[in-house]
């Protein structure tokens, strides 16, 4: 069955979902779950209706603690209720979560999982939000992708309203949050099929209502409430099989099947890796790798987290395994080992069955997580005692829990087309990426991604966006390493960043600068042009901010930008892609008058006329290094950490180069001297009187 394709990203694949069944959406943002809100707020406000052919009612708080509680009382009113938060937001919300969980009250809460802040405060994902919740009596649901987040929501309501257990659905934030990825869309009407009425009416009829008076919430004494505790058991017991069929309710649908945990691999693997999140396509996309080299390894995909089932985790983990590795993206300080890992030492325990199993710990705060670590990680499982509680991904030169990373690996399909954009904040690069994978995800047969990097500056940061366009679905939710295209939206990025690292020989090139030929001898570092000519590059140039400027579009070169990259890749059709370009302006501008229209349009023609090539000398291969000017002394903290951070290779510092406890020093800001302006002020001082 053919399907509608969308391109979104993962907030837009759960809003979608959670828009479609809710009477009630109580919200309060926080990064990076805010768009869910927003999107439902808009939807909203413009009058969209969910599937009950209803306007969904979004009412912002003052607090995730007070969204929260709205949707404790709505959900006690018999309205059905959902919310979207993440990291301390999410935390502020246990207490109404067991509340909820205690008086089982079916909802979905959507998550998108982020670090909590302890030493310091990071918006990127990892799960420690999620961990600090499993008590509460949620069940908890994990998503690896755009797509799964989409067809994960709806088992998620589905099976809640099937369970009367509230869920707590979670996807990585920024990782899958932000991804941009085309997938397949499930329609509010397909949803609407596979609902069980009964239990929406059994929900409803459970309300508060003033004509048929209960009493919820007492306060119990010693003699009864612990059996009250225990009064519940029956429908936790019962959530693994419900949400196993929803499962395959959704499978029928779409032919996309889950499991609540899902094994991919060698049918007789010895080694295998469990593991939830993004981090687990990370983990396939290797198994697939390696496999295919003669190895026999395995993954188990960790969908339903809570209720853990030991049934359905045992009955897709083949019976030659005899090492596993498991993997949280969570550290809990002092304990025997993470929470995944210590769920599956549990289950193997209480069964008396003997595997080797270690633990580890990977892509805390967003840490990058690449296949060469996965296999860092089987090759540890191969060693005779195994490193247990270990880390991959830095380098722990202080108490040495790390695995060294021995082989790189590029498990990429040879059609995979890779794309790298550095951009300054508020630029539109990311804006015009964004338009690029739309066009080319809704207009061609391949299938797209896009993640973007921000500088926590945001504004005047730096961007860089990753860019991936294939035949097959994309499993590699981590950062470009090696690229076919390369581009450079702001000159004073050069010299200062290594833009061309992982360049493949033969990639293309381009730069946005005012400088000619013989001007690109002196402006670009003899190491940059050395890569250029040692690995052939092509190399295209245009000033993007001159054409900007004189079209009247002042610093904003997305569009120009965006013709040049649709001109030279060869993702699709060039003329085919400026077409669509225009089209998207007189979607997107015609609003605001035919001459902004015309301006956009101008920016388009003038992009393909000013791109030249720079047909650069054979001496480039030779270029000899600049002399290197002396530099006045700083204290180490500068030269040692902050000088490599704004590099760009701050994942490269150890352990010992950062504090015990998270403490910076003072006056920092005095040496980060970026120089990111193009243009700068001249005191002209005729005029001045």
């Amino acid at each position: 069955m053919m399907r509608h394709k969308v391109t979104v990203d993962g907030n837009t694949a759960a809003a979608h979902v959670a828009y479609a069944f809710s009477d009630v959406a109580a919200i309060y943002p926080i990064t990076p779950s805010s768009n869910m809100g927003e999107m439902a707020d808009e939807w909203a406000a413009a009058g969209k209706l969910n599937m009950w052919g209803q306007t969904v009612s979004v009412t912002e708080l003052q607090s995730e603690a007070g969204a929260a509680g709205a949707v404790h009382g709505a959900l006690v009113s018999g309205a059905l209720t959902t919310t979207f938060t993440a990291s301390q937001g999410l935390l502020l919300m246990i207490p109404n979560m067991y509340k909820i969980a205690g008086e089982l009250l079916p909802t979905v809460f959507h998550v998108s999982a982020r670090a909590l802040a302890t030493h310091a405060l990071s918006i990127y994902g990892d799960h420690s939000d999620v961990m600090s919740t499993r008590h509460t009596g949620f069940a908890i649901l994990a998503s690896a992708s755009v797509q799964e987040t989409m067809d994960l929501s709806l088992v998620a309501h589905l099976a809640t309203l099937k369970a009367k257990v509230p869920f707590l659905h979670f996807f990585d934030g920024f990782r899958t949050s932000h991804e941009v990825q085309k997938v397949s869309e499930i329609s509010f009407a397909e949803m609407r099929a596979l609902i069980d009425i009964r239990a929406v009416r059994d929900f409803r009829d459970r309300a508060q209502n003033p004509e048929f008076p209960r009493q919820r919430g007492t306060a119990q004494n010693p003699d009864i409430y612990f059996q009250g505790r225990e009064a519940s058991n029956k429908y936790y017991l019962a959530v693994p099989a419900i949400v196993d069929a929803a499962m395959q309710q959704v499978g029928e649908l779409t032919g996309r099947h889950y499991q609540p945990f899902d094994y991919v691999g060698a049918p007789d693997a010895r080694q295998v890796i469990v593991i939830m999140g993004s981090g687990a396509e990370t983990v396939e996309e290797t198994v697939n790798y390696l496999n295919a080299r003669g190895e026999k390894l395995g993954v188990v995909k960790v969908r339903l987290y809570r209720p853990f089932s030991a049934q359905h985790c045992l009955q897709v983990v083949p019976k030659t395994v005899t090492h596993l590795a498991v993997l949280d993206r969570t550290k809990e300080p002092g304990s025997l080992g993470e929470p995944l890992y210590q769920d599956i030492c549990t289950v193997y325990s209480e069964l008396g069955i003997t595997k080797t199993i270690v633990g580890g710990r990977f892509g805390l705060g967003l840490k990058e997580f690449t296949p060469s670590m996965v296999k860092a990680v089987f090759d540890n499982l191969r060693h005779e005692n195994p490193k247990n509680h270990f880390t991959v991904g830095i380098n722990d030169d202080v108490t040495f829990t790390s695995l060294t990373v021995a082989e790189n690996i590029d498990t990429t399909p040879a059609d995979m087309y890779r794309c790298k954009f550095f951009g300054l904040g508020a630029d539109g690069t990311v804006g015009a990426n964004k338009n690029s994978i739309k066009i080319i995800g809704d207009h061609t047969d391949l299938y797209a991604q896009g993640y973007f990097v921000y500088d926590s500056k945001k504004s005047g940061g730096i961007t860089v966006s990753h860019l991936r366009f294939g035949k097959s679905p994309i499993k590699s939710p981590y950062l470009v390493d090696e690229a076919d295209f390369i581009a450079c939206h702001n000159p004073s990025f050069v010299g200062r960043y290594d833009l061309l690292a992982g360049i493949k020989p033969s990639g293309t090139f381009l730069l946005n600068s005012p400088w000619t030929l013989s001007e690109m001898d002196t402006k670009l570092p003899a190491t940059m042009r050395r890569t250029i000519a040692a690995k052939g590059l092509k190399f295209y140039n245009l000033d993007a901010f001159k054409i900007a400027r004189e079209v009247g579009q002042g610093s904003r070169i997305n569009t120009i930008m965006q013709v040049a990259f649709s001109h030279l890749s060869a993702v699709m059709d060039s003329q085919a892609a400026i077409a669509l370009i225009k089209e998207a302006i007189q979607k997107t501008y015609g609003e605001k008058g035919e001459a902004v229209v015309q301006q956009n349009f101008a920016a388009v023609e003038r992009a393909l006329s000013a791109l030249e090539e720079i047909h650069y000398p054979e001496s480039w291969r030779t270029a000899p290094d600049e002399a290197i000017s002396a530099e006045r002394e700083v204290p180490p903290f500068i030269s040692n950490v902050l000088r490599p951070m704004t590099a760009l290779h701050g994942d490269e510092l150890p352990v010992s180069a950062l504090s015990d406890d998270g403490v910076f020093p003072l006056g920092t800001s005095q040496y980060e001297k970026r120089g990111i302006a193009v243009e700068i002020p001249v005191w002209n001082a005729d005029p001045c009187i």
